[in-house]
């Protein structure tokens, strides 16, 4: 009803007006002026939402399973990940896999210190820079673009999520809740990915052991 709540009707023929519909009352406060058609002043959308629309996209299993497992050992590939613009030190072997401790971190100081021992706090600078690049202006009409850095794959949240939220780009999943679009947001798989010892027991669990 966004735009349809108004008294607005039509004069009808034989005024030598358009049969636009126009709001009644004061010619100055909005008598008189177009409404409820779309393109008007407060006037309803031309295509709006509808509730029947579905947004969800149906995959076959095996084929979903295929892109996972894909997506996966994408994230252990060196050339991969550099090629999606993350930078990480020349040392860095991948893939990257730290103790259970990490996920029980809670502060970001903390968080800092982990990125800068296993080489890829450099990512982490690219992301927050280029959004400081990005925030001078967007272009009206086209969605914003957020920068990625790593992602964190625990086993289950006891507050590394608020300890790496700081970080821009760097997000913190369970592994039940890991999905494709994680590992290779935009469908560009090689996402600068951090494992903890019990995620990677859990994703073979869930995987079937591949």
């Amino acid at each position: 009803m966004a735009g349809k709540r108004t008294t607005a009707e039509s004069y009808g023929v034989g005024r030598g007006m358009s049969r636009i519909p126009r709001v009644k009352g004061e010619r100055y406060a909005r008598g008189g002026m177009a409404g409820f058609a779309a393109g008007t002043v407060k006037g309803r959308l031309t295509w709006p939402p509808t509730s029947a629309k579905i947004s969800l996209k149906k995959i076959n299993r095996k084929e979903l399973k295929m892109a996972m497992l894909s997506a996966v050992a994408a994230t252990s590939s060196k050339e991969l990940v550099t090629r999606r613009g993350h930078k990480i030190a020349a040392e860095t072997e991948l893939p990257l896999v730290v103790s259970d401790e990490t996920e029980k971190i809670m502060t970001s100081t903390d968080a800092e210190k982990i990125l800068k021992n296993i080489g890829v706090w450099g990512d982490a600078e690219r992301a927050s820079n280029r959004k400081a690049r990005s925030g001078k202006g967007s272009v009206r009409g086209r969605p914003l673009k957020h920068p990625v850095s790593a992602l964190v794959v625990v086993s289950k949240r006891q507050g590394a999520e608020k300890a790496f939220r700081n970080f821009t780009g760097v997000k913190v999943v369970d592994v039940t809740s890991l999905n494709v679009s994680d590992l290779a947001p935009g469908t560009h798989a090689g996402r600068l990915t951090i494992w903890t010892e019990s995620a990677i027991k859990g994703l073979g669990s869930r995987l079937g052991g591949s």
